[in-house]
């Protein structure tokens, strides 16, 4: 028995939640169930909590230098839970995994030059991109018949070949298919990252989020090629549910690569963490793998639950559990319908805010994302929403 209680609903309104302050921009009302932006619903373990109200509790906020347990707690984090022996240097803080992928873009990168991105994969790889001046190139991820993804490896090659791209942008678990990439694939990505010069640059900011005891395989520790060519981003945010806290970091093993990234992250004091980062991670890092075990556990059950249910009661749509996170990929597509009749079926019929598909690239229309990260009486309603649009 868990003595965490995941069922406890939590009212976000009010708070400056994203999934409420943005449903009438991203789909046109407010009377509409949440259950989109990829933050879960569980209150924040109890150790980050008391770590950030000591903080406040000192009543001056001023000036803060990460002390060396803070670099020992992300250290051992990923020694501890992941095998991935790490030392001091190879590590630097982020102020968040999209500003630090933004910051990333920049420095190894000027524009007009070409980045290989995987679709259906997470949209801001592409905002963040374009909106930088660099060009996105598709390297579409290979759909199975029996709902499996897999990366496009030929494809990889022949676009490095022909293109030139400075970089190849995985995210590791994917997102949204919740695909761990096994160690092979990731050692022949590397392969072909050397091979052209690119960097390979590993967003694993689901990384502890592996379902029913799979493992992480990080993308830097499959080879000493790919130790060479990988920028690995990651963080607590997604893992502990505090993206709200702007905490992440990155490891470069390549001295090649480190040595300038992080003396440029320091130039501007991009790698300085702040306060409530300082505590919240390190509390998080070295008082919650038991925690974390246990939502895990619980959105496992939650993701079969509805898969279950899916199964059941809505027929023609297709799913499956992910081997990591929280976000069930629903396959709309045996329907007959268009993603735009789909969407409006589930948005205005259901009142039901999930991602689009297509948000994630061309490669997602038929698709959509459900966050089962909520106390288990909320994913219930809301796939009632679901079965509603459809029935």
């Amino acid at each position: 028995m868990t003595q965490y209680d995941f069922d406890e609903v939590i009212d976000r309104r009010g708070s400056f939640a994203t999934k409420y302050e943005e449903l009438e921009e991203k789909f046109g009302r407010s009377d509409i169930m949440p259950l989109w932006i990829a933050d879960m619903d569980f209150a924040t373990p109890q150790p980050v909590i008391d770590a950030l109200h000591r903080c406040i509790d000192t009543r001056v906020l001023g000036y803060t230098t990460a002390p060396e347990s803070f670099w020992d707690a992300i250290a051992g984090w990923l020694r501890r839970r992941h095998g991935w022996k790490l030392e001091r240097s190879d590590i630097d803080f982020l102020p968040g995994v999209k500003k630090g992928f933004g910051l990333a873009l920049n420095y190894f990168t000027s524009k007009g030059d070409r980045i290989v991105i995987q679709p259906p994969v997470y949209h801001s790889f592409r905002s963040v991109i374009e909106g930088n001046g660099r060009v996105v190139v598709d390297n579409p991820l290979i759909h199975g018949s029996d709902g499996s993804y897999r990366m496009d490896l030929e494809g990889l090659e022949r676009i490095a070949a022909e293109e030139h791209p400075a970089m190849l942008v995985v995210c590791n678990p994917q997102n949204p298919a919740g695909v761990q990439w096994q160690a092979e694939t990731l050692r022949q990505a590397a392969e072909i990252c050397r091979r052209y010069n690119m960097i390979l640059l590993s967003d694993e900011i689901y990384g502890d989020l592996l379902l029913d005891g799979r493992h992480h395989v990080p993308t830097a520790m499959v080879s000493d090629t790919a130790a060479e060519v990988t920028v690995t981003l990651g963080a607590p945010s997604k893992s502990f549910n505090i993206p709200g806290i702007s905490s992440a970091w990155t490891v470069v093993k390549s001295p090649r690569l480190r040595d300038g990234f992080f003396a440029w992250l320091k130039a501007s004091e991009f790698d300085t963490a702040p306060t409530c980062a300082i505590a919240a991670t390190t509390a998080a890092y070295t008082q919650c793998d038991q925690w974390l075990d246990d939502v895990l556990a619980y959105i496992a059950d939650n993701c079969r639950m509805a898969c279950d249910y899916i199964a059941k009661n809505i027929p023609g749509l297709k799913v499956s559990v992910p081997e990591a996170g929280f976000g069930l990929w629903i396959d709309f597509t045996a329907l007959g319908l268009s993603h735009d009749e789909i969407c409006d079926r589930v948005f205005n019929t259901g009142r039901l805010a999930i991602n689009s598909g297509v948000t994630f690239g061309a490669a997602g229309a038929g698709f959509m994302r459900l966050n089962a990260g909520v106390p288990r009486s909320e994913l219930i309603k809301g796939l009632e929403l679901l079965r509603a649009a459809f029935i």
